[in-house]
């Protein structure tokens, strides 16, 4: 099947001669929730931004659904509306006075009837919760309040693909967990998804595929419930090992934990604890109690 992006042997130089992409390649499934990993400095952004045409590459190819991009002015409006990039800092993107006056400049700048303006603008907002705040000053939400909106503004344009650099920088529990949800439910609706984020505890619970960029490269691309498989490369790289994938090890070295897969959560992790089972040792008490999860309660004797 056509991968819906793909990127083959990218190579980008700055300017000032630094290296930002090495012969980096991966590829983008359509329907797809995508998490891109990497150190800082090892060219996500950059990456993020030749795939919505806001860099083009040194050497190397990019397509969408099979078809080279098109850099004329015609052509990157065409792929604009297609793929959709939600910067870090979401007071770069946001330009408008208000919340719906932002949202609704994609459209308005598409020539579209005022009529599917209205419609796409309501439908982004309620899209990510923000339909209370429409003639809010964008000035006076929260940070994650502005992140919301920004995908708001790139959901309006109908996109098929949304690239997201480290929407969860600068966000405490609460708003993530929001953004999640947001996330959540444009992957329900088929909006293919690529995320760039230190967090590997999400991308390891939410992402299908999972990429691994260093120096500028794709070192390696696999599914989430790979991630033992790929342990070496990716310590190699500096990223730490999902909490509750290191958790469920230990609990099953002990004999206190056995699942059919390796749990991707915590919820899946106590689903695979028993319902009785005899004391844990202190090791793995003071684990759980890290993990903020309770021991399980040993058997009563009967």
């Amino acid at each position: 099947m056509t991968p819906l992006l793909e990127a083959r042997h990218l190579r980008y130089a700055y300017p000032d001669g630094r290296q930002a992409l090495r012969d980096c390649s991966l590829s983008i499934a359509a329907g797809s929730r995508n998490v891109l990993l990497g150190a800082n400095g090892a060219g996500k952004t950059t990456l993020l931004q030749h795939f919505n045409g806001l860099l083009r590459p040194t050497s190397g190819e990019l397509r969408l659904d099979g078809q080279p991009f098109d850099y004329s002015r015609a052509g990157l409006a065409a792929l604009r509306r297609r793929v959709g990039l939600v910067f870090q800092n979401p007071e770069a993107q946001l330009l408008a006075p208000t919340v719906a006056a932002d949202v609704s400049f994609g459209p308005l700048n598409l020539g579209l009837p005022p009529a599917e303006v209205r419609q796409r603008t309501a439908f982004a907002l309620a899209a990510v919760g923000l339909t209370a705040l429409a003639e809010r000053p964008v000035q006076h939400l929260s940070h994650g309040q502005k992140k919301r909106a920004c995908i708001a503004g790139v959901l309006a344009m109908s996109p098929d693909l949304i690239l997201l650099d480290e929407p969860m920088a600068g966000l405490d529990a609460a708003m993530q967990a929001e953004l999640i949800a947001v996330l959540d439910r444009l992957a329900a609706e088929g909006v293919s998804l690529l995320v760039s984020t230190h967090d590997v505890d999400f991308a390891y619970r939410w992402a299908d595929t999972l990429y691994l960029l260093e120096d500028g490269c794709c070192t390696a691309a696999f599914a989430a419930d790979a991630w033992p498989e790929q342990l070496a490369v990716l310590r190699a790289a500096g990223q730490p090992q999902p909490a509750v994938l290191s958790l469920y090890q230990q609990l099953s070295e002990r004999g206190l934990a056995a699942a059919p897969r390796l749990p991707r959560s915590f919820d899946e992790l106590l689903a695979a604890l028993p319902r009785k089972a005899a004391a844990p040792c202190e090791e793995c008490s003071e684990c759980l109690e890290k993990s903020g999860l309770s021991a399980p309660v040993p058997a009563t004797p009967t």
